[in-house]
């Protein structure tokens, strides 16, 4: 339980306690709200509940010919049944009527015995109860390298199934491979003339085929395997072999890349496995019993106006040609999630190019009998590199496209990481390579990194020094700066509710930052190992503190997928 939460229950011990004594009328409350003041004079925490219950009060008062209570005299009444806790100091009743908190100094400080014995158990919570969440992302064509734009889904679906996973929700992590349909068979067909092209023939890859350099990799990739073996195919029986080994070599290098970013899954799932399996004619034949599908221009048509009802456009399900329209494999496919594999909550991240798309998912889910509730999408807006303030389009080494891999050559996982969560999913992003390749203060990742390194130095230098934490006072923890850090190290808990409830992982990298400042402050203000002998408990009380440090401070490194250096 966060620290705030903790607050919360004791406000609403105190309504409840306040009604016993006749103090509140009876009334049903809502659980009250803490938030963190602006002001640090206004205490650690505050809560404007008194405000929001006066009316309730009120009422209630006026029903049984009672005088009423201004909001002031409501958080009074508050206050003074407020059950004893050692995590709170005091409570202060201010204009117009909100309790501001103070939590106990003591309190703090002994909780950094229970962060060292816990580790990063202490800040995990069971917000999910064991529910089975499955998070699809990346999933980009598989007919060539991802673009570095895709590393953003990466970082931010990644990091989300590792926020979940701590908050005790049973996480699937899928990548969803669209392997049929046109752009496939082009895909086949440009890889099958660049077979033929390795082998002397004088062909041309098709007028909408896909020009890049990487299509003759892929080609020398199967005739290093096969030779001239597959040249006496026709092209009707070129097609379906040179897809699945296309695939397959796309799908390597996809799971190959992701690797190099840290980022793997635990299910590749076929888009094509829908039709093979019989799912999408279960999900049609489910349709159309209802009346959801009808004919028109030769089409079949899915009647999502009936879903939607401020929407007059329905959605093509077959097209004339007898090919499933765009949003037809998303409905056997989320059909496939929900009741196949009965997932409880299923999170898509999506490119905001998606958003037309996603604002219909819910007619389709409704169609199927499923809360629309139980899908969130999550949409991201683009990544611009840039070098020297100017825009990069361009790769250096094949005048194409960027890919994730190059990117992640030059900068490495970790900045590519941070960088990419750095903003909040709907916020464009101008990544600054020179920025995430500089070994100095102005780089965020090194500020945070370097942060981790120093702490682990003092517990090395202690241990050198044959110095131990074990059973320190630490009530010597009082120096505003220990009490500062304290309270940093403390939000994390807050900060990964945060962002599973509103699936925001960007409030990681700048909890991030804001610790290793406040760990900054509190190694200038304050000597950890001191040689002086009368400051032998203090030091011991301090390495204490600054396990606690180490442990949190890597925790939410690992969160976003980073490594904690221990040197530097």
């Amino acid at each position: 339980m966060t620290l705030p939460d903790r607050l919360a229950q004791l406000l609403a011990q105190g309504i409840t306690a306040a009604q016993t004594a006749g103090d509140l009328p009876a009334f049903a409350a809502p659980l009250p709200v803490v938030t963190r003041p602006r002001q640090s004079d206004k205490g650690d925490f505050s809560s404007a509940i008194a405000l929001q219950i006066n009316r309730s009060v009120n009422e209630a008062l006026a029903a049984a010919g009672r005088p009423t209570l201004a909001p002031l005299q409501i958080a009074a009444a508050i206050a003074r049944h407020l059950p004893a806790d050692p995590c709170l100091a005091r409570v202060e009743v201010a204009p117009p009527g909100f309790l501001n908190l103070f939590v106990a100094a003591d309190w703090l400080a002994q909780q950094v015995e229970a962060i060292v014995r816990r580790g990063p158990a202490y800040y995990h919570t069971d917000l999910g109860k064991g529910a089975r969440v499955q998070v699809e992302f990346v999933s980009a064509n598989p007919t060539g390298p991802l673009h570095f734009g895709g590393a953003r889904n990466a970082a931010i679906g990644d990091t989300l199934a590792r926020l979940l996973s701590v908050c005790g929700y049973e996480v699937q992590r899928e990548y969803y491979i669209n392997d049929r349909g046109a752009q496939v068979d082009t895909f086949a067909a440009t890889l099958w003339r660049r077979y033929q092209q390795l082998h002397g023939l004088d062909v041309s890859i098709p007028p909408d085929g896909y020009p890049g350099a990487y299509m003759i990799s892929y080609a020398r990739a199967i005739q290093a395997e096969h030779g001239d073996s597959l040249l006496a195919l026709s092209e009707a029986e070129a097609i379906p072999i040179f897809r699945r080994l296309g695939l397959a070599l796309v799908q390597a290098e996809l799971a190959d890349d992701l690797a190099q970013m840290g980022v793997f899954f635990d299910e590749w799932f076929s888009e094509q496995s829908l039709y093979d399996s019989g799912v999408f004619a279960r999900v049609r034949a489910i349709l159309e019993a209802q009346g959801d599908l009808y004919e028109k221009d030769g089409a079949l048509w899915f009647r999502a106006s009936r879903y939607l009802p401020k929407s007059d456009r329905d959605e093509v399900f077959l097209r004339s040609n007898g090919e499933p329209g765009y949003y037809a494999s998303d409905i056997a496919y989320h059909y496939h999630k929900f009741i196949i594999r009965g997932f409880d909550w299923v999170i898509d991240v999506w490119a905001v190019d998606h958003q037309n798309q996603a604002a219909r998912m819910p007619a389709m889910l409704l169609a199927l009998g499923i809360d629309p509730k139980r899908l969130s999408i999550v949409l991201y807006d683009l990544v611009t590199l840039k070098r020297g303030g100017v825009e990069v389009k361009i790769s250096k080494r094949s005048g194409e496209l960027i890919t994730m891999r190059e990117v992640l050559d030059e900068v490495g996982s970790d900045a590519a990481r941070f960088f990419l969560l750095s903003h909040s999913n709907e916020a464009r992003i101008d990544f600054d390579l020179d920025l995430a390749v500089a070994q100095n203060a102005e780089n965020p990742v090194y500020y945070v990194q370097y942060a981790h390194a120093r702490v682990a130095s003092i517990l090395r230098k202690a241990a050198a020094q044959g110095l131990s934490s074990e059973g320190a006072n630490l009530s010597l923890l009082n120096h505003p700066a220990e009490l500062a850090l304290l309270r940093k190290m403390l939000q994390l808990g807050e900060v990964i509710l945060e962002a599973v409830r509103h699936l925001a992982p960007h409030h990681l990298p700048h909890y991030a930052l804001d610790l290793a400042r406040t760990f900054t402050a509190f190694y200038d203000a304050c000597r950890v190992i001191s040689s002086d002998p009368a400051d032998a408990e203090l030091t011991r009380a301090r390495l204490r503190l600054v396990e606690a440090v180490k442990i949190t401070l890597a925790h939410v490194l690992e969160l976003m997928g980073m490594t904690a250096p221990e040197t530097m």
